[in-house]
């Protein structure tokens, strides 16, 4: 740096405070401690997606077009993802934990490593438009995902390795805002969306079983329960209900006692399948 002297009329030049007094006076220069990771961003009208790994402790979210991670544990032990050119909707890790998907608004999946360098393993476009919800079979060999589109392109369910489309999804007209794999054997995928409907598909290869018409509004998310034997949907109309895992009857409702005053986006199991 550059050091200034300052003229005396009669001590002449002096030199900088070299003491401990003007070391302590001396402004000190700001050192980095820790690095806080930003909220997920907010979109009204839609919940927050958050993905996770219970084996470590692990969740993911969005905000921009980058993904962040972070432990639960360890808050500000964080890492980011920033690989996809458009603003990003979900991320799911997969069942094993080594991999990642995750998409975006342009209807791009990308399939990446976990660890490591965090290598793309592949890149699709399943849906022509929006990603809104993204599922891994439990099995780890397929992908769900739904969001907004043309035609049929509403809902595509894919081998992650090769692309190979495993089922036909009709049923919906609408923007399909959640969807989800039945986490045992035999294999389901349950879907629903903006057109009031959820929709009950049996495979492999998937085909469309059923509609269910209970709601009157928005069908914002719909989940199994960890153990397969049913599943739950929530919806704009303020309603919780309950389906069959293997058949999707219906076979219960969330209380009306304290319920919602508003519309529920989202909805999610505890570990042991009895309390949501």
């Amino acid at each position: 740096g550059i050091t200034t002297l300052h003229s005396h009329p009669t001590r002449g030049p002096t030199l900088p405070d070299q003491s401990e007094e003007g070391e302590r006076r001396r402004p000190k220069m700001a050192q980095l401690q820790e690095t806080y990771a930003c909220s997920p961003a907010t979109e009204r009208g839609r919940g927050i997606l958050l993905g996770g790994d219970a084996k470590t402790d692990t969740i993911v979210y969005c905000a921009g077009r980058t993904f962040f991670f972070r432990r639960l544990d360890a808050p500000l032990d964080a890492w980011t993802y920033t690989e996809h050119a458009y603003p990003t909707t979900v991320a799911r890790i997969s069942p094993n934990g080594e991999w990642v998907a995750s998409a975006d608004v342009s209807g791009c999946v990308r399939v990446w490593g976990r660890n490591g360098d965090r290598a793309l393993k592949a890149e699709f476009r399943p849906i022509s438009g929006r990603v809104d919800d993204l599922r891994w079979s439990p099995d780890g060999l397929r992908i769900v995902v739904s969001g907004d589109g043309k035609g049929k392109s509403l809902v595509r369910a894919f081998m992650w390795d090769s692309g190979s489309t495993v089922g036909d999804f009709d049923g919906h007209s609408k923007r399909v805002l959640s969807c989800d794999f039945k986490p045992t054997r035999p294999f389901r995928i349950v879907t629903c969306g903006e057109d009031f409907l959820a929709n009950y598909y049996e495979g492999p290869p998937f085909k469309f079983k059923h509609s269910i018409r209970d709601h009157s509004n928005f069908v914002n998310c719909i989940r199994y329960s960890p153990d397969g034997s049913k599943f739950i949907t929530v919806s704009s109309d303020k309603r919780g209900l309950i389906y069959d895992g293997k058949t999707g009857d219906k076979i219960g409702e969330l209380s009306s006692e304290d319920s919602h005053t508003g519309s529920i986006y989202a909805v999610s199991w505890s570990a042991d399948s009895k309390q949501v």
